[in-house]
C-alpha cells in the first residue's frame, strides 16, 4: 500500500426529492472538475420548508481526493 496524500473540500448540494439525491448531485457536479475523489463526509443537513411542508433539503460535504504525483 503506497502513501497517499489527500486533499477536501467543502460542496452544497440541493434536491427537491431526498438528502441521498442532494448529495449524489454536489459529487457529480464536482466529479466534471475534481479527479480522484474517494470519500465524503455529510457535515451538515438543511432544508427549506414551505407551506408547511419540505420543499428541498439542502446538504454540505466534506469530498476528499487524492493529490496526484
Amino acid at each position: 500500500m503506497s502513501n497517499n496524500v489527500y486533499k477536501s473540500i467543502e460542496l452544497t448540494g440541493s434536491s427537491t426529492e431526498s438528502i441521498d439525491d442532494a448529495v449524489r448531485t454536489a459529487i457529480a457536479k464536482a466529479s466534471t472538475s475534481v479527479r480522484n475523489i474517494d470519500w465524503f463526509e455529510v457535515i451538515e443537513t438543511r432544508g427549506h420548508v414551505e407551506d408547511g411542508k419540505v420543499a428541498h433539503w439542502q446538504v454540505t460535504v466534506k469530498v476528499g481526493f487524492k493529490l496526484e504525483d
